[in-house]
């Protein structure tokens, strides 16, 4: 299972791109709305997520989970008891956390940035506390993945196909979708 949070006011880009690019490849992925099952993108664009936060379950097949930036996105699943239960599960449990533009700056909060190579939206870099910074679009240090902005998506899309699936399942999804 890969659940991907949803809270109003996510870059509407960095979480549906994820979403698509994974379905692509048959894996198991649920949108999580924090707060409601109908969240609003940061341009107002209304998604109905698969289920709410208080439907997860935190077990032995969760692969990953995925943060997506945007703002006030970014601010209302750091505010989430549901999501800070899920990121203290995928860390203790090591199992991927992904986060993109805004939203590493959630883990850089709790710590577990130290030390790690990771990026961030420009202007969001003070936020992710210690860690060893990157302008790449996209950093993987352990289980901890992330990506630069919503320009990025495609990116690091394909890179959680790459650690999920393989390298050559994430190629032949590049190609497919014509994007290189």
């Amino acid at each position: 299972m890969i659940y991907v949070f949803l809270g109003n006011g996510f870059e509407e880009i960095e979480a549906v791109t994820q979403v698509d690019m994974l379905r692509r490849c048959k894996l198991d992925v649920k949108t999580v709305g924090i707060g409601s099952q109908i969240i609003r993108g940061s341009h107002g664009i209304p998604i109905v997520a698969d289920i709410e936060q208080n439907e997860i379950v935190l077990d032995d097949k969760l692969q990953m989970i995925i943060l997506p930036g945007g703002m006030p996105g970014t601010l209302n699943l750091e505010n989430s008891k549901k999501v800070q239960e899920a990121i203290d599960y995928c860390t203790k449990n090591d199992i991927y956390i992904a986060a993109i533009c805004a939203a590493p700056s959630i883990l850089g909060h709790k710590g577990l940035l130290k030390g790690k190579v990771a990026t961030c939206f420009p202007g969001f870099e003070n936020e992710l506390i210690e860690a060893k910074l990157s302008d790449n679009l996209v950093c993987i240090d352990g289980k901890i993945i992330t990506g630069k902005s919503a320009g990025a998506s495609i990116k690091f899309s394909l890179k959680l196909v790459e650690i999920l699936i393989s390298k050559e399942r994430a190629n032949l999804l590049e190609e497919s979708i014509q994007c290189k």
